[in-house]
């Protein structure tokens, strides 16, 4: 039985292993709800609109705090109204299950 990404934590990725790729990517990408893109193979991506900046702000420094929990910190770009999230793990410059389990944790903020 698989345990669902929001109840599994990020583990620490020091390299060495390949990024995902081909079923496994797409399998991972299923598990997760609407809106996120797998960007190029390369990373993920999910924009969160919002009724005004400070919703945005506030979102964004939940995702914060989130990244801090897990240790596995994506890129925020924060404008008016809209916070939009991309995530891969650096020291694969590629993706990781770690990066679908804070992209699912993302999505219950």
């Amino acid at each position: 039985m698989t345990t669902e990404l929001t109840e599994r934590h990020c583990e620490p990725c020091e390299g060495g292993v390949p990024p995902l790729e081909g079923e496994e990517l797409r399998d991972l990408r299923e598990e997760l709800g609407g809106g996120w893109e797998v960007v190029d193979g390369h990373h993920l991506s999910k924009r969160f609109e919002f009724e005004d900046f400070v919703a945005a702000l506030e979102f964004t420094n939940r995702v914060g705090e989130l990244a801090e929990e897990e240790g596995h910190h994506p890129l925020i770009h924060l404008t008016w109204g809209e916070a939009t999230i991309d995530i891969w793990t650096h020291a694969i410059d590629g993706l990781s299950e770690n990066d679908f389990i804070l992209a699912a944790k993302v999505d219950r903020l």
